[in-house]
């Protein structure tokens, strides 16, 4: 059913191949549970030598699979745009039904017993869908910074982190960004700004930044489409002698190895003795709720008072 032609179109026989590597690529992730946006299925096409990188290519590329899209070539769930989101009210059929979905999605904080604490931030919003199922299975908050982060939000997470730190526990920020003058430079920028906040209350209090995406490791063992570095950027002249001219996106990366990034590095500050007491306690209370739906008629019953 995804797959709806609204338009009919024809296709030179080059675009027609092209459409069917992208629908290719995309049925690809959608299987191993991954949508991709447009940017990341460019850089899939850049990787794999079918397109060159660069800006105009990205653009014809955008409107092709629009066209694709309306003539029912491609899957309208396979590309997604995270940037842009309907907001609206929960509605349940009946009681019963939120007892159910209570149910399902009971969690407690896991990392409440724990010594470390940890967040997910990532620069681009873009990004968001791709990390929100692993750090849902790991509990981790996650955060999208959109570049450098507001002086709002960064001094909400201030206060946010030193409520952490005035609990005794080791407060860690695991940053994701671009290999780029001023993706590089944000990580600084987060660790200098959260310190000042936290610091102000607790002269000895840290935070701790570790940047595990992108790095030049990585980019020498991945191997990632490169850009030039935008010299517009004032921190172009640095970033040039310390890495060369090239630049390089966190979106140019698969999200399997984005994932394999986040949840090795949130596993090195969790206690895994602590954190399995803490599953077994989550699904204790699971199968409460459970019991409550399954005879949630007599437990109405019992709350009016019908029965004794």
């Amino acid at each position: 059913m995804p797959k709806i032609a609204y338009i009919p179109k024809s296709f030179a026989a080059d675009k027609l191949a092209l459409i069917e590597t992208c629908d290719k690529i995309c049925t690809e992730y959608a299987n191993q549970g991954y949508e991709l946006t447009l940017r990341q299925l460019f850089y899939q096409l850049v990787s794999r030598d079918i397109i060159p990188n660069t800006q105009a290519e990205y653009k014809k590329l955008g409107d092709l699979v629009a066209d694709a899209r309306l003539a029912g070539m491609i899957n309208w769930l396979h590309i997604v745009d995270r940037t842009r989101n309907l907001m609206g009210n929960q509605h349940w059929e009946r009681p019963s039904s939120l007892v159910e979905q209570a149910a399902k999605t009971y969690a407690i904080d896991k990392w409440d017993g724990q010594p470390h604490y940890c967040e997910v931030w990532i620069e681009k919003q873009a990004l968001e869908g791709v990390i929100e199922g692993i750090c849902g299975r790991l509990d981790v908050p996650f955060f999208a910074c959109r570049g450098y982060t507001s002086a709002s939000e960064m001094w909400s997470a201030g206060q946010r982190l030193l409520s952490k730190l005035q609990r005794n526990k080791e407060v860690h920020i695991i940053h994701l960004g671009d290999h780029d003058p001023s993706g590089i430079d944000m990580s600084r920028d987060i660790k200098d700004r959260l310190d000042m906040f936290v610091s102000a209350h607790m002269s000895d209090a840290r935070v701790h930044v570790l940047r595990v995406a992108l790095n030049m490791p990585q980019i020498e063992r991945l191997h990632p489409p490169p850009n030039p570095t935008k010299l517009t950027d004032s921190r172009a002249t640095d970033y040039i002698a310390k890495y060369g001219e090239n630049s390089w996106e966190l979106d140019a990366l698969d999200p399997a190895e984005l994932n394999a990034i986040i949840e090795r590095a949130v596993k090195r500050y969790r206690d895994e003795v602590l954190w399995q007491k803490s599953v077994d306690k989550e699904e204790k209370g699971r199968r409460t709720l459970e019991a409550i739906h399954a005879d949630f008629g007599k437990v109405v019953e019992f709350l009016r008072g019908d029965i004794v």
